[in-house]
């Protein structure tokens, strides 16, 4: 299994990014995909996930109405589309396989492989 994740860099408070999980290893449509982030000296938490089908997404609070997670399943990519970015959004970013649905929610003990983070630095 294999998840790796790209697309982090320093933008500007206001800046937009988009994140990629590739993924390989596994079969794409059987699992859902899960971002998280974790802040220096701060927990990870859940960012947003998308399920299996791509029907059921989960925004934190904290990204609703700026973040879009969408999957391409003729390429095996996840993305997370970042807008309106701010500087309490600066952490690395992971994404995560795991089972989240309308009956399972995004949580970190959903997911079952992790890839490496890629960073992200809202900063002027």
């Amino acid at each position: 299994v294999q998840l790796q994740a790209s697309g982090g860099g320093l933008v500007q408070p206001g800046g937009s990014l988009r994140l990629s999980c590739a993924a390989a290893g596994f079969t794409f449509d059987d699992y859902a995909i899960g971002w998280f982030r974790q802040a220096p000296g701060k927990e990870r938490e859940g960012v947003s996930c998308i399920s299996r089908s791509g029907d059921s997404t989960f925004y934190a609070d904290s990204v609703k109405g700026r973040f879009t997670i969408s999957r391409d399943k003729a390429k095996n990519l996840v993305y997370l589309r970042m807008n309106s970015l701010k500087p309490e959004d600066t952490a690395v970013y992971y994404c995560a396989r795991g089972h989240y649905s309308d009956y399972v929610p995004c949580s970190s003990w959903s997911m079952d492989y992790w890839g490496k983070g890629t960073l992200v630095t809202v900063s002027s």
